[in-house]
């Protein structure tokens, strides 16, 4: 996401920032069916939009599984920033001088600013550039892979899943609101945790959250429903780093995901599910926590361990 909010305020617990620039993209630029509406609306258009993420990021992550599963990849280009940067903004140091071959920048932040010069809040992604003015168009991760399901229908892959199945998207919100909160957001609460008892107070809720998954996998292939949703793909990207990092980095060590029967079998399913497994770049990802953290890892040694060699592994979900 870029951080922008991760350091830690002494005697309290972590809050993340949540304000976005919340303009959505729509067909037509119609108001859409769901979220925000009162805000500026942009419309569809093959070619005309950039997806800026960075393998190391959970949430953007996201978002480049939910575009490979869609099947967007020719309608929505996609520019990958480093695992590291500094504190003013992501950079694009994979790719040749530094500089992102369609945008011609060499900072994300770049792009904020053509649009706001004086934008106050961190540069984050997911973020949409609009390629022809190179300007950012939103960072508003939540809705970025919501619209691009609800959205961009018409240009959808052939085999592309319903990730927002109509008969499950009530208990969708609900399971999401959860995992974003106790998981997702949890596993920061307790890294950046500004106090024994807001740490304390942290993990207990993060495995309160992780034995109810834990159990409620143990009877069901999917999160929601019996089907692949956007549900599990945002699950996946935090369980995909939660032994690489948040285990140790960010002191979520009760124990280990492969240690958790249901949910490591189920991440290993998501993680051989074509268009997912293969968005995953373990060195970028500790990388990107151990070094640019450096109130939590001063040093900035990226740790040897942990073995991370099992994800292709069977994993016998199949009959559920």
């Amino acid at each position: 996401m870029g951080e922008k909010a991760t350091y830690i305020q002494p005697g309290n617990e972590f809050n993340r920032d949540m304000n976005y620039i919340p303009d959505r993209i729509t067909r037509d630029a119609r108001t859409p069916e769901f979220g925000p509406t009162d805000v500026p609306l942009w419309p569809v258009e093959p070619g005309r939009y950039r997806l800026i993420a960075a393998a190391a990021c959970p949430w953007a992550n996201r978002a480049i599984i939910v575009r490979n599963l869609l099947g967007l990849q020719d309608v929505i280009s996609l520019g990958l920033a480093g695992p590291t940067h500094d504190a003013r903004s992501w950079t694009f140091d994979l790719d040749p001088g530094g500089v992102d071959p369609v945008l011609g920048i060499e900072r994300l932040q770049q792009a904020y600013f053509k649009r706001y010069p004086d934008y106050p809040r961190g540069i984050t992604v997911p973020a949409i550039v609009e390629e022809s003015s190179g300007k950012v168009v939103t960072n508003d991760f939540p809705w970025i892979t919501h619209d691009f399901f609800h959205e961009w229908t018409d240009f959808f892959a052939d085999d592309a899943p319903d990730l927002w199945p109509r008969d499950l998207r009530e208990e969708m919100d609900e399971v999401n609101q959860r995992v974003f909160t106790e998981v997702n957001n949890g596993v920061y609460r307790c890294g950046f945790a500004g106090s024994q008892e807001a740490y304390d107070a942290a993990y207990s809720r993060l495995f309160v959250a992780l034995d109810w998954l834990e159990e409620r996998l143990s009877g069901q292939r999917y999160l929601v429903g019996d089907q692949l949703t956007e549900s599990d793909i945002r699950l996946f990207t935090t369980l995909a780093r939660f032994d690489a990092v948040y285990h140790g980095h960010f002191k979520c060590n009760r124990q280990k995901l492969v240690e958790f029967p249901a949910l490591w079998a189920y991440a290993r399913d998501l993680y051989q599910t074509p268009g997912i497994g293969e968005t995953l770049d373990f060195p970028q990802i500790k990388d990107h926590y151990y070094i640019v953290h450096t109130d939590l890892n001063p040093t900035q040694i990226v740790p040897a361990g942990p073995d991370l060699s099992g994800w292709d592994e069977p994993h016998g979900r199949e009959s559920l």
